[in-house]
């Protein structure tokens, strides 16, 4: 099963929440535990400071 462009879109714009099924898909084609989708990154956080 896979995620559709357009619904990754949404989730990333924020306008439609990812269910657990889009979130382990999604770590599934990216090769990732899910638990990493919610890590937050280097650039996430200095992008905050700023």
């Amino acid at each position: 099963m896979g995620v559709d462009r357009a619904h990754v879109g949404l989730i990333e714009r924020g306008e439609q929440n990812a269910t657990l099924l889009t979130i382990w898909s999604l770590s599934e084609a990216l090769g990732i535990r899910p638990q990493a989708l919610f890590e937050e990154s280097e650039h996430s956080e200095n992008a905050r400071e700023s």
